[in-house]
């Protein structure tokens, strides 16, 4: 395929498969890349008002203000007011509003009008309405903002070239600030930052799945299509759109589209931004589902009890405030509060959570798959050697790998920066002064090699550099001595013997080869060249390359390790080089299973395999994702931490996508987590502080669950047997606020050891055996507080109901609070392990709180009454006898099922 365009209008769209796109696209829109797809580069260039050497900077504010920003922000955070607004479709808000209306209809507008309207009521169900609205509201606004403030850490850049001053340059902008009419350059790891026509190409290789489903990639070129029906604009073989990634090649773009009047924005316009739901995600649904299950089964029986026994009108105010107090109202706030937490404090740790819900599996992961190169190495490339076949030094193959790296326009990567480095700017001056550019074949992660056509006199120079295997795969010769003789089979076991000395030092080996072209094959090829070309070469020599192992990466891997973690590297390197550099970082190497061996391997073979295998060597990247794809299926956990263009489907089939700042940007995109710095030692924090963050939540979720449960059945007791109401229903929804209000410092909270030291995930069969064990306590010690309260104090009538409801808000309140104490950890309370003091600070205000609200005016005001002194020597011994009961239980919970949280 030539570099520069063809001018005829021959190519056409493929006629089988083809997607209408007018169902995304609107007719403008359709018609529009139809057209751009039908131009010549002339008239795509008059069109959009640019040239090859695009925009000039007098174009850039009008178009700006004309097309505005880049990007396709379907999950950017609502307004300030809509998120204000949003918080009342919380069912907790609608069910006090409700009650509030109730009040202020019983209270207040049909009040007898001998004692007047009494506003207790309803302005105590204001104050928490404003207070809840406006802390939920706060939390989210912010939480959101700082999750924002993350995601800005890490910018996705395009190569774009502008006219300054009159003449081209090309500069990494952010895809932001990309405008139609920019002209874009593209190479192998990009991502395609807009709806473009490709005016250059050379085998330019697109991975459009993400819009088609197609695996394979599509291969596109710079020809214009004279026939184009606008509803197929999807299959243009010149056309390339937004969010796609270029695979292979290389090329040059103009944009036609951006933002929302791309392809991509045009199919996410109206949708939600939404991954797979992760087990926790589900867990915590559940949940909630669950606990509004038991308020639906609860209310209508409390509402039914009391007013058959009671009043009506005070039974429904009672079964509402019930439904307020058994409803998980606070559980959104309580675990996006965690998770916001979380990820502040992990980018602390130099890392970015772009997933909030990817927190948890973050924490879950026992497996991390990772790549060798930058995570156990230094990533520090030194050209070591230039070596001839003999292995003697060589200024020659040092120049002919200069001229590969120098003149190749695809991704340069570490080892090509290297070469470029050792060869220093005298010997690349000669170059580029001697030689020109004439064609290139770009690298692929099927060859493992790339070649440049230069000119060399009259002839053409084919130079190719890669990796050892693949390149002797197409020389038939090699220059040994000074003469160029034929690769025998004792010659070949030379080179290997030659190759694998290097190898067992850690080193990494490229092979470089040439192919000298007549005069008149030159000719004949018109400065065309393919892959087919790359035959018949001769082999001139070696690149040795060292990356040293880290200082920290062996006690980094020990650490996971401990953290129970396993650690799996996936390299595309060979096995020598693998199993030296794990072998010097503590990584039990065993046996070393390569890519063309995973080939042979039937299914079951493979998952046994996957399971046994520490080190993968000279593997694909559709067979890394196989190794991630049968680790998750076995149920494992699976963290996938790579830079390349070649992770990215691993990054995508794991459960935990991790990737660097540094990374292209396919690789960035497909992650959910990005580290600041490569290096296992920021992994492992990351990983604590994913359990930590886990813990907290479910702290909350197994303190609310249990907590409902209980109350559930004393509510249904006290209803039964009680000949008023058990409490006031404004006082229920003051306990439940206090409640949740001293929850709200759980994100801060510290977590035991034991909890961090092993892989931790969701279980919802522990959630329902937690609740069934420790609910039931809590209805023990209400029903002996009720049977204080009738027997002790004679409040066992009407007219003493406001004593007895006293009573057991006090003890109800305090006995919700400490069981938070007694839950957060398995050891034993305040003496083995000891709260945070925000949670400490919360709880403890709760508590007093609890002691006080029957003696103040607020409390009295809502019905309730100060109690005797007699009263508190039993109510402390009730909460020490709670306490006592709880840890028991807990033991012997632990004890039969292994574990607590």
């Amino acid at each position: 395929m030539s570099v520069s365009e063809t001018t005829t209008a021959v190519t056409k769209p493929r006629k089988s498969g083809l997607r209408k796109t007018t169902a995304i696209l609107t007719d403008d829109q359709s018609s529009t890349l139809a057209r751009f797809a039908r131009l010549k580069t002339p008239g795509v260039f008059a069109d959009l008002g640019t040239t090859n050497n695009g925009l000039h900077e007098g174009q850039i504010e009008p178009l700006r203000r004309s097309h505005g920003l880049n990007e396709v922000r379907h999950d950017r955070p609502a307004p300030a007011i809509v998120q204000l607004l949003a918080t009342f479709k919380n069912p907790f808000i609608l069910i006090l509003l409700f009650i509030g209306s109730i009040m202020y209809l019983t209270d207040v507008f049909l009040a007898d009008p001998e004692e007047g309207p009494d506003y207790k009521g309803v302005i105590t169900v204001t104050v928490m309405v404003t207070v809840s609205v406006g802390l939920r509201f706060w939390q989210e606004y912010r939480s959101s903002r700082a999750a924002e403030a993350l995601k800005a850490m890490v910018t996705t850049t395009a190569a774009v070239t502008r006219q300054v001053n009159g003449k081209p340059v090309t500069s990494e902008l952010p895809i932001e600030q990309l405008l139609p009419g920019d002209v874009v350059q593209l190479a192998a790891g990009d991502m395609i930052p807009g709806d473009v026509r490709i005016i250059r190409a050379k085998d330019l290789q697109i991975n459009q799945a993400m819009l088609t489903g197609e695996s394979m990639p599509a291969e596109k070129s710079a020809e214009p299509i004279a026939d184009l029906d606008p509803a197929h604009v999807l299959d243009a073989g010149n056309l390339g759109f937004m969010g796609t990634s270029v695979i292979s090649g290389s090329g040059t773009a103009a944009v036609v589209s951006t933002g929302r009047n791309t392809y991509f924005g045009a199919m996410t316009a109206g949708l939600a931004d939404k991954r797979p739901e992760t087990s926790f995600d589900i867990g915590v649904r559940k949940v909630s589902f669950m606990l509004i299950k038991f308020m639906c089964v609860m209310v209508p029986a409390v509402f039914i009890i009391n007013g058959l026994t009671k009043n009506w009108t005070e039974a429904l105010l009672f079964a509402v405030a019930v439904a307020v107090g058994l409803t998980p109202e606070m559980l959104p706030l309580v675990v996006t509060a965690n998770l916001a937490k979380g990820a502040m404090s992990m980018s602390k740790h130099k890392v970015i959570i772009k997933q909030l819900n990817s927190i948890q599996n973050f924490g879950a992961m026992d497996v991390l798959c990772t790549d060798k190169t930058g995570t156990l190495t230094e990533d520090r490339i030194v050209l070591e050697e230039h070596l001839d076949t003999d292995g003697l030094a060589s200024e020659h193959t040092l120049r002919l790998a200069a001229m590969n790296s120098q003149f190749q326009t695809g991704l340069r990567n570490m080892l090509d920066k290297a070469v470029l480095g050792a060869a220093g700017p005298e010997m690349l001056d000669g170059i580029r002064r001697d030689h020109g550019l004439i064609d290139e074949i770009p690298f692929d992660f099927k060859r493992r090699r790339m070649s440049v056509v230069v000119d060399d006199g009259d002839a053409d120079l084919i130079i190719t550099k890669g990796a050892v295997e693949e390149v002797l795969s197409v020389c038939t010769s090699a220059v040994v001595g000074g003469a160029t003789r034929d690769l025998t089979p004792g010659l070949m076991a030379h080179l290997d013997r030659l190759v694998a000395g290097y190898n067992a030092q850690g080193k990494r080996v490229l092979a470089v080869a040439i192919r000298r072209l007549s005069s008149d094959e030159t000719i004949a090829h018109a400065r065309e060249y393919s892959t087919a070309d790359e035959s018949g070469m001769t082999l001139v020599g070696f690149l040795t390359f060292l990356d040293p192992p880290k200082q920290s990466a062996a006690a980094a891997i020990a650490a996971l390790r401990e953290h129970g973690t396993a650690v799996k590297v996936i390299t595309g390197d060979n096995p020598i080089i693998a199993e030296t550099v794990c072998g010097k970082v503590g990584i039990d190497v065993g046996t070393i299973v390569t890519g063309p061996e995973i080939d042979t391997l039937d299914d079951e073979t493979f998952d046994r395999i996957v399971e046994e295998t520490n080190v993968f060597a000279k593997v694909n990247p559709m067979q890394k994702a196989r190794i991630v794809e049968t680790l998750k299926r076995r149920g494992h956990t699976v963290g996938f931490l790579g830079d390349g263009v070649n992770d990215a489907p691993a990054l995508r089939a794991a459960d935990v996508g991790i990737s660097v700042d540094t990374a292209v940007d396919i690789a960035r995109e497909s992650a959910d987590i990005i580290l600041l710095e490569k290096d296992l030692g920021v992994l492992e924090n990351g990983v604590i502080e994913g359990r930590r963050t886990f813990g907290n939540i479910i702290k909350y979720i197994k303190m609310t669950a249990s907590s409902n449960f209980g109350n559930m059945f004393s509510v249904l007791v006290a209803s039964a047997l009680l000949p008023f109401l058990p409490m006031i229903p404004a006082v229920v929804l003051v306990q439940n606020l206090v409640y949740d209000l001293s929850m709200l410092t759980i994100p801060w909270d510290r977590v035991d050891r034991e909890f961090l030291v092993k892989p931790q995930k969701w279980a919802s069969d522990g959630l329902a055996k937690f609740m069934v064990f420790i609910g039931p306590i809590s209805s023990i010690f209400d029903m002996t507080t009720y049977a204080l309260m009738w027997f002790v104090f004679s409040a066992n009538s009407p007219e003493h109901a406001a004593l007895f409801q006293s009573g057991w808000f006090i003890e109800s309140l305090i006995s919700q609070t400490l069981i938070v104490h007694m839950i957060r950890t398995q050891r034993i309370p305040f003496i083995q392990s000891r709260a945070s003091w925000p949670v400490m600070l919360t709880t403890g205000a709760a508590c007093i709180f609890g002691l006080i609200f029957p003696f103040i005016g607020w409390g009295q005001s809502l019905g309730l009454v100060p109690l005797p002194w007699a009263y508190f020597p039993w109510l402390v011994l009730t909460l020490v006898s709670y306490c006592l009961l709880t840890q028991f239980v807990k033991v012997r919970f632990i004890r039969r099922f292994g574990t607590w949280l």
